[in-house]
């Protein structure tokens, strides 16, 4: 197995201490965001055989396993992170694997530069994803009943407010949430930033259930993102327990550190909370305009120990082992690639030490032994 060595990316939202202190490093007050782990190009995990990429690309079937090369190609499938979110992420959705291959392809034939800030598609993959909180975790994700949304709306009293309330409370509700969610979206950019400004200071002064979107609200200030949020569900992850991000679920994630795993893939379509281009009407295209709770996961524990984040994507599988002190020699050994991820105690893998914030990469069918005392998350395919 090879000891991996992990690029840290530094976006503007990412917190400046969550990675260090997971770490055991000195600070450097710049943000630290994301750790990738994996064969992604943007950030190939290093090895002492060169990059992981490389390592993969030399001898895909060796590393990854015949099952896994003829199910998902000559490619590591999935990109496994530690996320630190010191401010909300922008608000977003994932489109399916047809919406992505249809848009890819859209794209390409258009002749849209696959560097062009417009463009949605960056390659013709899906992206489904799990984060699992290793500390208090604060989210927003898939849409709440829009009766409870308008209740929400008319308590801040805000009088622009009043027609985004009554629309929710018509029916159908999927088509009363496409309605709001198109009318905040392609609204006149001054009107809405008054009443997102009338809003957050609505939600600063309540404070309770609003103050997440006050928050918000502080960092993205007359962003109609913060009213699009306002349609989500407000969710608090316990350190283990996890969310599970399908197509066309609008999500993001506010605050907090985590282990996030996802299908090998940069396809995101933006609703709000940032800078960058919202292409409204391929947007509305994918967004599922379904109401319904959070839908927090937690790990089901099999006799050996193993605790599963259970998902319906074969991309990727995740779990994790928590080994108390004294419980011997455990067999992770399987014929699909692993990365292995230290986030608690000390854990040994073959011959590598791992602390929190280290990892291997294990191939397939490589002997694969962990002992100690810590935690220990694990991550590989469905074949």
């Amino acid at each position: 197995m090879d000891r991996l060595d992990n690029t840290v990316r530094p976006y503007a939202w990412g917190s400046t201490t969550a990675i260090p202190t997971l770490l055991g490093t000195e600070p450097t007050g710049e943000p630290q965001a994301e750790m990738w782990m994996g064969a992604h190009p943007g950030a190939p995990s290093r090895t002492g055989r060169g990059t992981l990429a490389e390592v993969v690309d030399a001898d895909p079937e060796r590393e990854l396993g015949a099952a896994s090369v003829a199910k998902f190609g000559p490619r590591l499938p999935f990109l496994l992170k530690l996320l630190a979110a010191g401010a909300p992420l922008s608000l977003q959705v994932h489109p399916d694997l047809a919406q992505a291959r249809q848009g890819y392809e859209d794209e390409e034939r258009r002749g849209v530069p696959a560097d062009a800030p417009h463009r949605n598609y960056k390659d013709a993959n899906h992206k489904p994803e799990l984060v699992c909180a290793l500390t208090d975790f604060d989210g927003l994700c898939g849409f709440r009943p829009p009766a409870e949304t308008a209740d929400l709306l008319d308590g801040l009293g805000v009088a622009s407010l009043k027609p985004y309330v009554d629309l929710l409370r018509a029916h159908p509700e999927d088509a009363a949430l496409r309605e709001v969610l198109t009318a905040v979206l392609t609204a006149d950019p001054e009107e809405m930033s008054r009443t997102v400004t009338e809003t957050a200071a609505a939600c600063e002064r309540l404070g309770g259930a609003y103050r997440p979107y006050a928050d918000i609200a502080h960092h993205y200030p007359g962003d109609p993102g913060v009213l699009a949020a306002m349609l989500l569900n407000h969710v608090r992850l316990q350190p283990g327990e996890a969310l599970y991000l399908g197509a066309g679920i609008p999500h993001a994630y506010l605050n907090g550190l985590g282990v996030e795993i996802m299908a090998n893939s940069d396809n995101v379509l933006r609703c709000g909370l940032t800078p960058k281009h919202v292409d409204v009407p391929e947007l509305l295209r994918v967004v599922r305009f379904e109401a319904g709770d959070a839908g927090v996961l937690r790990p089901e524990a099999s006799p050996d120990g193993e605790e599963v984040y259970d998902t319906p994507t074969d991309e990727f599988r995740l779990s994790r082992y928590v080994l108390p002190e004294g419980t011997g020699v455990h067999d992770l050994t399987l014929p699909t690639p692993q990365i292995l991820l230290c986030t608690a105690g000390t854990v040994r893998a073959g011959e590598h030490e791992l602390r929190p914030g280290r990892s291997v990469f294990v191939p397939a069918h490589e002997k694969a032994e962990v002992s100690g005392t810590g935690t220990l998350f694990r991550a590989t395919v469905r074949v």
